[in-house]
């Protein structure tokens, strides 16, 4: 593939937002002598066969009309050259007042979009600082006249779940003279439904009377030993901070000092800071200094709530903050929240970039049901914000899935975004097993396998995808070409020449996983051991908090994925994970999106890393690790 090709389709796919327009019968008639449709704004689910009606003509729906970046191939190239680490210019990132000035949309294209959509009668809110949005909101008939199309009602599967979806039967349209201005309007279908946070969901008390504190210690013997001596044990209770941090070789000196993570996603769980604290305590980290934490909430308060499982989300800010401040304990901390799962968390993501404040930046969310669920122009939308990030040194860590390849959901392997977008380092994950002195007695790629045991054998479970109880999500894009950094690493046998993920991986499976403190909406609080990948995103955002104070607390990192594919032969730095045959025994199997187990308390194993989908960790690159996991230098490393 000839070099930054790329560049060139993510370019194509920003750039290319306007088509002619031949309205299907099932449309609203447009005027297609002054209008041109949006191309790429119908999503992949809105089928004819799946329309169950017509969305309510007076129900108000909140939008954000999305406008192109002036000269994207130019800032395409110099996000590459910031990024590369042999190019003179690598390092020499925007402010974002740099960036507004020199590729945001212009001011008088802003004002021309919000005077034609107030003169439609849709109710204008507001742009964001980076010009990329328009917030408004209007009933669905206005914004059907609007926009040239119908909005339906259609049924499909949102995370195994058949949920009610609002979209577009046709692509949208919008006046000739703003054609090179609308790249995507968010809000008018129901894509970001399926936008999940990437974790186990907390589970039993009774799993605390049986579980191991280090590897090995407790080991039910009642049951058929699988493996041989110092490869089965019971599941964990959960590593505490020094257990994690003697996982990837840290010293008391690697704080975070002088940096800012920040943590996107949904709602808000006022009970966080008290939480972390109490969590302290038992987890053997220090709490939160006065002003470390804060957060930047939307205006209105919350929505959705119940139709998005609030809750869940609570739980995975606090698990990204507990996570965070584990490997970067004074790095400052900012929450962006997002409104609701449905248009919230994109406006929430860019009021991260837009605000540049933080330096890293943790998203462990994705697709439920791969990376084609969303609209191909909504996806062009989070690339130009990537993108962004990337020009103004903001490293950006996306969790890679909890589903494995996610057939058991979609019906076909398939990747998740957007975990796959060029602009990101996708985070897999690892199983890994601490003897009583901290060192690894187990490490291996987060891909298990549930067994129940029936009389004394263990009987493979069985469900769409198989044995498959959760694992990181990983295998080839079917958007993106293989970006210059994968290219001769990735395997063309895997990816034939695309964008490949994760690129990395962390502690991720929530049988070793972290301690957890959380208060539910009950108003109980516990301690879980939590894993998912939405726990190795955050591990990795404090890593590179890490390497950015030992440049000095100011010299960001930016786009991480060229460095770290520069890293993979020093071992040093990281460590090539491949299959190890071990197990834990456990009395409840762990729930987690995309993956069935049963949910009765009884005796199973899990195997680790046996390729029950057709993932598992291997020699170089492979589709559950990437290039391998932190080692004991990475951090001085990654710094370099």
């Amino acid at each position: 593939m000839p070099k930054n090709a790329w560049l060139g389709a993510v370019v194509a796919g920003l750039a290319a937002t306007t088509l002619t327009a031949v309205a299907p019968a099932s449309a609203q008639p447009i005027a297609l002598d002054d209008r041109t449709t949006v191309a790429g704004t119908v999503p992949s689910w809105a089928t004819p066969q799946s329309r169950t009606g017509d969305a309510p003509d007076q129900s108000v729906r909140q939008i954000q009309v999305a406008l192109s970046l002036r000269d994207p191939a130019s800032a395409h190239a110099l996000a590459t050259g910031l990024a590369s680490p042999n190019n003179a210019e690598r390092g020499s990132f925007l402010t974002s007042r740099q960036f507004v000035d020199r590729f945001a949309p212009a001011e008088s294209t802003v004002a021309s979009v919000r005077d034609w959509l107030t003169g439609q009668g849709v109710s204008v809110e507001g742009v964001s600082g980076n010009r990329f949005m328009v917030k408004a909101h209007a009933p669905t008939s206005v914004l059907e006249k609007t926009f040239g199309t119908q909005l339906a009602t259609y049924r499909d599967k949102v995370a195994g779940r058949v949920s009610t979806l609002v979209a577009p039967v046709a692509p949208i349209s919008v006046p000739a003279r703003l054609k090179a201005s609308i790249t995507a309007v968010l809000g008018l279908d129901d894509s970001e439904k399926s936008l999940r946070p990437q974790h186990t969901i907390p589970h039993a008390t009774t799993q605390a009377q049986t579980c191991a504190r280090w590897w090995g210690e407790q080991n039910n013997r009642d049951v058929p030993q699988k493996y041989p001596a110092g490869a089965q044990s019971n599941s964990l209770c959960g590593y505490t901070g020094p257990s994690v941090r003697a996982m990837y070789g840290l010293n008391a000196g690697q704080s975070g000092t002088g940096t800012t993570i920040g943590i996107v996603g949904a709602y808000d769980s006022t009970t966080l800071a008290a939480d972390v604290n109490r969590a302290a305590v038992d987890t053997k980290t220090p709490g939160l200094a006065a002003g470390q934490y804060s957060k930047v909430l939307p205006e209105g308060g919350f929505a959705d709530e119940k139709e998005c499982d609030a809750g869940g989300w609570k739980f995975e800010q606090t698990l990204d903050v507990q996570a965070a401040h584990t490997i970067a304990p004074a790095a400052q901390l900012r929450y962006y929240a997002g409104k609701s799962c449905i248009g919230g968390l994109y406006e929430a993501f860019n009021k991260a970039v837009e605000d540049n404040v933080v330096d890293v930046i943790s998203a462990s969310w994705g697709n439920a049901d791969g990376e084609r669920r969303m609209p191909p122009a909504t996806r062009d939308l989070f690339n130009q914000m990537a993108l962004q990030a990337s020009i103004q040194g903001q490293s950006i860590m996306v969790s890679s899935g909890d589903a494995g390849n996610n057939s058991g959901a979609v019906g076909t392997p398939t990747a998740s975004f957007p975990a796959t977008s060029p602009y990101v380092t996708a985070v897999g994950g690892t199983t890994v097993g601490l003897g009583q002195d901290n060192k690894p007695k187990v490490l291996t790629g987060w891909e298990n396998s549930g067994n129940t045991l029936s009389g004394q054998h263990w009987v493979p479970q069985s469900d769409a995808d198989g044995p498959f109880s959760g694992g990181a999500g990983g295998g080839p894009s079917a958007l993106y070409d293989a970006p210059e950094w994968q290219q001769g690493v990735v395997p063309a046998s895997i990816a034939g020449g695309r964008r490949a993920i994760p690129d990395v991986s962390a502690l991720a499976d929530s049988y070793t996983g972290l301690l957890i403190g959380f208060t539910d909406a009950s108003g109980r609080y516990g301690l879980s051991s939590s894993g998912g990948t939405s726990l190795a995103a955050p591990l990795m955002a404090g890593l590179a908090a890490d390497a950015q104070q030992a440049r000095g607390g100011a010299q960001r990192g930016g786009l991480l994925t060229p460095a770290l594919y520069a890293l993979r032969s020093d071992t040093s730095a990281l460590v090539d994970v491949v299959p190890q045959k071990a197990g834990v025994w456990t009395p409840v199997m762990h729930a987690l999106p995309g993956a069935k187990v049963p949910g009765a308390e009884g005796s199973y194993l899990v195997d680790f890393d046996a390729r029950p989908q057709n993932l598992a960790s291997g020699r170089g690159w492979d589709p559950v690790t990437g290039v391998g996991t932190p080692a004991r230098d990475f951090v001085r490393a990654l710094a370099r």
